[in-house]
């Protein structure tokens, strides 16, 4: 006698899904994290801090210069966006850290990486979201404020060159610098310490230069004042240099950011590839 055979029918409610799989992109990790910054509050207490700084400052400077008449020589009025300037770059500088740092204090990089386990991708998408965002936002904070300054101050008529170096250049440093804090949330994976060690990166060197009076520390001191963040926020509006004959102008200041920034991120590649989470 034969054993009957066996047959094996398709389950009757087997389920297709009507939506095609496919393979995820680095769009789709922009998406994900064009949400996640839009829609977590510190995202709108940093920038809406940074631009009431930047108005207020920035034309409070202007309207106290445009009332003491006092001459300003060749110099436009652009300058006095730098007082604006310095103190937005630390909401700039703590923003960027939170962007990545503060899912690891809540565990939510876990997440993040299980969804997207290219963790490449990751740090990239957070990096392009950021960078257009503060780049954006602080271009037309700029151009707004530079264009207030220039109406109140009686001063010389700004060239193209220095419009574009105090909207877009200013704009780009800002949301350089911030990408710099990317990375050292990144390495450092703790935002109270990520944002302690740029605001040091930030005021130490000047303030440790105000007080090098040694003879000795002279050539230390000219570097500090030369290459502190201040003062190439500074030299971004000046064609000279503002410090003696030598140091960066111009455009250059930004060419420096974006190496270091370039540099730091080389490195939370590296390490965001190879640790733990």
């Amino acid at each position: 006698m034969t054993a009957p055979a066996h047959h094996h029918a398709q389950a009757p409610h087997a389920y297709v899904s009507p939506i095609p799989v496919r393979a995820a992109h680095l769009g789709d990790a922009l998406a994900s994290e064009w949400t996640k910054i839009r829609s977590v509050r510190s995202t709108m207490w940093t920038l809406g801090v940074m631009i009431l700084l930047m108005f207020a400052i920035g034309l409070g400077v202007a309207a106290l210069a445009s009332a003491s008449e006092a001459p300003l020589g060749e110099e436009s009025a652009l300058g006095f966006g730098f007082f604006g300037m310095l103190p937005a770059s630390i909401c700039v500088i703590t923003l960027g850290v939170l962007t990545i740092a503060s899912e690891y204090g809540t565990g939510m990089i876990r997440t993040t990486l299980t969804a997207c386990p290219s963790r490449a991708r990751v740090l990239t998408a957070k990096a392009i979201v950021f960078f257009l965002l503060v780049f954006t936002l602080t271009t037309v904070v700029t151009a707004l404020v530079a264009a207030a300054q220039v109406a109140m101050v009686d001063a010389a008529e700004p060239t193209g060159a220095e419009w574009l170096r105090a909207t877009v250049g200013a704009a780009a440093y800002l949301a350089t610098l911030g990408l710099l804090s990317m990375a050292v949330g990144t390495l450092i994976r703790h935002s109270a310490g990520a944002i302690t060690v740029m605001i040091g990166l930030l005021l130490l060197p000047l303030v440790a230069a105000m007080f090098m009076f040694s003879q000795s520390l002279k050539s230390v001191q000219e570097f500090l004042f030369t290459y502190a963040i201040p003062s190439q926020m500074i030299s971004l509006y000046s064609e000279t240099p503002p410090f003696g004959e030598s140091g960066p102008a111009g455009w250059e200041p930004l060419l420096i950011m974006a190496a270091i920034a370039a540099a730091a991120l080389g490195g939370a590649y590296a390490l965001l590839n190879s640790r733990d989470v």
